[in-house]
């Protein structure tokens, strides 16, 4: 049977089960280099398991609502970090993890300044930048063993954007 969920928009405490938003909100911890930048600290909770951490840079194409998500991931060794170079925004979709296997998705987008970090083990979709093409720096786990599992939808999931995105 088809499922449809409706997005989301992007805020840290509904996406907290999944990850982290890290983004400049509010005032800055501290101030730096005197006094001329704000360091808002320590905004994810990174984790590269007996890897490293690495830098990759993704050029994804752009999607298009409704979104048709046939497949869900994860990497159960590491954290992922997603960081728009271009400014694109991006529709995140995730599930919670059920005898392995994804349960209970949810759809969030992202606003321009907006980065997502997914916890180890988080099953979620492809990149998906929404409306253009997207570049993206991405930080994650570099090291031996495998790090992807991959899940098909038959049917896919259809995401449709809701209020406020």
């Amino acid at each position: 049977m088809e499922q449809r969920i409706v997005a989301k928009p992007l805020t840290s405490q509904a996406f907290a089960p999944f990850g982290d938003v890290i983004e400049a909100e509010g005032s800055p911890d501290r101030l730096i280099n005197a006094g001329l930048c704000g360091r808002f600290h320590d905004r994810a909770r990174l984790d590269f398991g007996d890897g490293r951490a690495g830098i990759s840079v993704f050029d994804a194409q752009a999607r298009a609502w409704p979104l048709r998500v046939d497949l869900v991931e994860r990497h159960p060794e590491g954290s992922q970090a997603f960081m728009p170079i271009s400014g694109a925004r991006m529709i995140v979709v995730v599930a919670r993890d059920e005898g392995g296997k994804p349960e209970d998705y949810q759809a969030f987008v992202s606003q321009p300044g907006q980065v997502v970090n997914l916890l180890r083990g988080t099953w979620h979709g492809v990149l998906a930048p929404l409306g253009e093409r997207g570049q993206f720096a991405v930080l994650d786990r570099i090291g031996e063993g495998a790090n992807l599992e991959e899940f098909m939808l038959d049917p896919p999931l259809w995401v449709e954007p809701g209020d406020g995105v």
